[in-house]
């Protein structure tokens, strides 16, 4: 019987440190659970990715990790060692076709470990409106929303777009936020905070999204079940009613039923989903592939977004969507490309 991978972790983790007690004398026992469900993480990410065809991702998750674990304190050479055992105990465990393939993918993932890190800030003194990001992401760090709600507030009442506050100040923070906690700067409850003031931020900002005159055109934007990540592709759903869209937007971890019969209720024109772990991009295409399947649904337009899309430029063709958007103006531009001709403003 083929092993689940909490069961494969749990191999992977007692062969490399032998003993309980050779990882309690390093780490302490209070990280050894941790340590096997990230262990299971890189095991998901590794299914997940050749599931999808793309050892990108997988790369890309090891090089996260190797930031992730050294800025704990546990050294590089341990993530190695790891993925080195990982290799032996799927070979023992898997059938040769799958084995061979996922030997790859980890073989790869090693070679790049020596790499220089390309996770910088995306804080930098060229980027427009960087004055306003730095006092933004100030602000929300020492806890005071209300002030950087003012300040947005200003800035857009002299004359700055919401679409630029939306890409320079909320965006480019956010990408920032993630980094700082990926590299232990800050700590998980200030990272909810920070995302949790921001959409609070952006609601205030929604008298201005209003105003704009209709097309007549559909937007169902959704993440997939299981995604729990949602500001995103809240951004990028404003971004359509800014340019005059229908948006029915479901937020995070929406069932494909739910999807469906948004789709069919609204008689939406176009799809938009959203996926920010690479673990979840099997939802995505089984959502899609229900959508596609969909008699009632009208067949709407698909299009994809999240960071596994940014890593991966051909992901979207290989999860069946009609394509893939890096950012929420982009992604509007894009729409209207693809969207039958024929709506007429009202």
């Amino acid at each position: 019987m083929l092993k689940d991978a909490n069961e494969l972790a749990i191999e992977i983790v007692d062969k490399q440190f032998e003993t309980k007690n050779k990882f309690y004398k390093f780490y302490g026992e209070s990280e050894f659970n941790k340590y096997i469900e990230d262990t299971e993480y890189s095991l998901s990410y590794l299914f997940e990715a050749i599931e999808a065809s793309s050892p990108e991702l997988f790369e890309d998750y090891i090089s996260w990790e190797r930031i992730f674990l050294v800025n704990l304190g546990m050294p590089e050479e341990l993530l190695k060692e790891r993925l080195e055992v990982m290799e032996d105990v799927i070979i023992r465990n898997l059938s040769p076709e799958r084995s061979s393939l996922a030997v790859k993918y980890i073989e790869d993932s090693i070679d790049h470990l020596t790499e220089p890190s390309k996770y910088v800030s995306f804080v930098n003194e060229d980027q427009p409106l960087v004055k306003l990001l730095e006092q933004y992401i100030d602000l929300l760090l020492k806890g005071d929303r209300h002030s950087a709600g003012k300040m947005v507030i200003e800035a857009v009442d002299n004359g700055i777009s919401v679409k630029d506050i939306y890409l320079n100040v909320f965006q480019s923070s956010l990408y920032e936020i993630g980094r700082l906690w990926q590299e232990n700067k800050i700590t998980v409850a200030q990272e909810h905070y920070f995302t949790a003031a921001t959409q609070l931020i952006m609601s205030q900002l929604y008298p201005y999204i209003s105003r704009t005159k209709k097309t007549g055109k559909v937007l169902v934007a959704t993440s997939v079940s299981k995604e729990l990540h949602e500001i995103g592709v809240r951004m990028v759903a404003d971004f359509f009613e800014m340019d005059g869209w229908k948006t029915i937007y479901l937020g995070a971890n929406t069932p494909g039923d739910g999807v469906i019969e948004s789709i069919t209720t609204n008689h939406a024109d176009l799809l938009l989903i959203s996926a920010t772990i690479s673990s979840n991009i099997g939802e995505v295409v089984r959502l899609i592939r229900n959508v596609r399947s969909c008699s009632q649904c009208g067949e709407p337009k698909i299009i994809v977004g999240g960071y596994p899309f940014g890593v991966d430029k051909e992901l979207w063709k290989k999860v069946g969507a009609d394509g893939q958007a890096e950012n929420a103006e982009n992604a509007v531009l894009l729409a209207n490309s693809i969207v039958s001709e024929g709506y007429d403003s009202f």
